[in-house]
């Protein structure tokens, strides 16, 4: 079998590291693939078992993206740094592989050159040159000097990668809509489709989820739970509200990057509102999300593509820290269509929040059909190149 090494670094959030993860699912067929996780480790996440994972020591960032910081403070960053540059090169080494595939960057992650240039040299050094593979979702982010960033990201596609791939549908959201000099790259672009989480063979019961099975339900979630909070904060307030209107349960899932002190917060809380259950995570959302009469959430590329997979009512309220306009985009793009809801900070106040949910659950979404087969064209993308490779 050839064999893989797929770079992902998630800084914030957990949503980089679960569309990697389910493009690593559909891979383990066809590649030995070595997983390099460079943020935080989550407590029960899933990771195929046939997967080798090195886990670099961890970076993450501040709410605004500007300044980069150790996860173990018995390290300077420098000294990270360092350390995460050697294991990377080191792996590279050790796994010779036939294709890199780094998640996002150059299109993102420039903070993280120093060791990904040197990965990359590496990588194209090797006795035979491994295949550079960039892995990128639907939308990027755009910046105050957008010329200027868009050049330097062509010129770094332009050196080292052999193929893009966009894991979106163009029909909905071309890339050109957020990075305007598509046509001054030189190496093949291809869309895969929306990378989704796959439906479980079988659904959890709303027993086995510990839920009552007459009450509507009402899942509530922020991703990786840096962020998000003022919604968790509103729902809470709202939630005496909105059982006086229509008895029903609140499942709330804070994200495992909640800090401490605000997650024992929104728990003591919760213990003082009858119809609302606070947990930092679950593997199982899908199945929560089968069982929801509504979903509320920020719109973050995996949480927006469950909803549209499960059907789901959903109110989308978009991250906007940064100037990042992905998530209002995405969500104002699906409110457009009928497919949801789209909630802003003027929602944020308990009794306009509550009548928002009370008029979207006695809506029917609209059902579009977006391309969902990101997986599996990455893999047949992946498998292709390798095979052009070997009859080069």
């Amino acid at each position: 079998m050839k064999r893989l090494l797929f770079y992902c670094q998630h800084i914030l959030g957990m949503g980089h590291l679960v569309r990697s993860m389910e493009i690593v699912r559909g891979l383990v067929n066809d590649f030995e693939v070595c997983f390099i996780n460079g943020g935080e480790i989550i407590d029960q996440f899933q990771i195929p078992s046939e997967v080798e994972v090195v886990n670099l020591p961890a970076i993450k960032t501040d709410a605004e993206f500007k300044t980069l910081r150790v996860v173990d403070d018995a390290y300077t960053l420098a000294e990270v740094q360092e350390i995460r540059k050697r294991m990377l090169l080191d792996v590279c080494d050790r796994i010779q592989p036939d294709v890199v595939m780094v998640e996002l960057f150059p299109f993102g992650r420039g903070k993280f050159s120093f060791e990904l240039i040197p990965f990359l040299e590496k990588a194209k050094s090797l006795e035979t040159p491994a295949k550079v593979v960039c892995s990128l979702r639907d939308i990027v982010v755009t910046k105050r000097d957008q010329a200027k960033y868009e050049d330097k990201v062509c010129r770094l596609m332009n050196q080292y990668f052999d193929l893009l791939l966009v894991h979106g549908d163009p029909q909905f959201q071309p890339l050109e809509e957020s990075f305007a000099k598509t046509s001054a790259l030189t190496c093949p672009m291809y869309y895969t489709g929306y990378v989704v989480q796959p439906q479980p063979d079988e659904t959890l019961t709303v027993a086995e989820l510990g839920l009552d099975p007459v009450q509507p339900l009402i899942v509530v979630s922020v991703g990786g739970g840096r962020f998000g909070h003022e919604l968790l904060d509103c729902v809470m307030k709202a939630s005496p509200l909105l059982k006086h209107l229509l008895p029903h349960q609140i499942q709330m899932f804070t994200g495992p990057f909640m800090p401490d002190d605000k997650f024992a917060d929104l728990q003591q809380q919760a213990m003082d509102c009858s119809n609302v259950r606070c947990s930092r995570y679950t593997p199982h959302l899908l199945s929560y999300l089968r069982h929801a009469d509504l979903s509320i959430s920020m719109s973050g590329y995996n949480t927006t593509m469950n909803i549209l997979t499960t059907g789901t009512r959903a109110m989308l309220l978009p991250f906007t820290g940064n100037d990042d306009r992905e998530q209002t985009i995405r969500a104002h793009k699906l409110a457009e269509l009928g497919v949801v809801e789209a909630i802003g900070a003027a929602d944020l106040e308990p009794e306009r929040f509550a009548q928002r949910v009370m008029a979207c659950l006695q809506k029917h979404p609209t059902s579009m059909q977006f391309d969902v087969n990101g997986v599996h064209t990455t893999a047949q993308l992946l498998s292709q190149l390798v095979s052009a490779q070997a009859a080069a």
